[in-house]
């Protein structure tokens, strides 16, 4: 499952940690197709009428495949002088 997480994190394909309803789903693909999120819903919605039932297998294999945003590391700088002895080791 990694490799799939990996994949669609590499094209851009995440679930943003804000601006998500339910899963995240339709504003990760508005997000990276350019579009806002309400724009992404209101064309998964109308997708829902011209073909009908897709949306409801494709939303939740979506919210499975696409891998949640990461927030990326902060590395803190720390001086040597204040890690304790016994923990330099």
């Amino acid at each position: 499952m990694d490799t799939v997480h990996d994949t669609f994190r590499h094209q851009g394909l995440v679930r943003p940690r804000e601006g998500r309803i339910l899963g995240g789903v339709c504003a990760g693909l508005g997000r990276r197709f350019g579009l806002e999120p309400w724009t992404a819903r209101l064309l998964f919605v109308l997708i829902l009428f011209v073909i009908p039932g897709s949306q409801l297998l494709m939303y939740p294999i979506l919210w499975i495949l696409m891998p949640p945003q990461v927030d990326p590391v902060v590395q803190v700088d720390t001086p040597s002088s204040t890690i304790p002895p016994a923990a330099a080791v």
